[in-house]
């Protein structure tokens, strides 16, 4: 199950997405720090920044499709990630753990989608994009550091 906006072009949905970074930013910090390995933040990004008081977490995620440089025709594009250290949870709940969460899509740094699974179809135009994804903590807050993807640069042609 994801959630999504329907179009990745309408005026409201950078609001919209604004509002749910600012919320998840100022989400309630967990009652203890867990310590251990995570992922980076990708430096030079929207939202970089580690939040205070998060707990680590030793998860990796992939995108294994798209692919760099690729271009892809049609108006959807096919998102296929890969997760270690951690599973994806279908719960929302404030009794976060390290090893437990969500996937966020990032288009263009603007989150497009918030994922219980590894795979997605997102609607997309003719254009040049660039693909992040984010494991986040099953109250949909980040860990610290933040847990990023790579990036990856995909263009769309009809």
């Amino acid at each position: 199950m994801s959630h999504r906006h329907p179009s990745l072009v309408s005026p409201l949905f950078p609001l919209l997405a604004g509002l749910v970074m600012f919320a998840a930013a100022c989400g309630p910090a967990p009652a203890q720090s867990v310590a251990g390995a995570g992922g980076s933040a990708t430096p030079g990004t929207a939202g970089s920044a580690s939040p205070v008081g998060r707990p680590s977490s030793p998860a990796v995620v992939k995108i294994l499709k798209p692919t760099s440089g690729e271009t892809i025709k049609g108006s959807t594009v096919h998102i296929v990630l890969s997760l270690t250290g951690a599973q994806i949870v279908p719960a929302t709940t404030t009794n976060i753990r390290p090893d437990q969460g969500h996937v966020h899509l990032y288009v263009d740094n603007v989150l497009v989608s918030m994922n219980y699974q590894l795979e997605d179809d997102l609607p997309v135009h003719p254009g040049t994009y660039v693909l992040k994804a984010e494991f986040v903590a099953s109250d949909h807050a980040p860990f610290s550091p933040r847990v990023w993807s790579q990036q990856v640069f995909f263009t769309v042609t009809q």
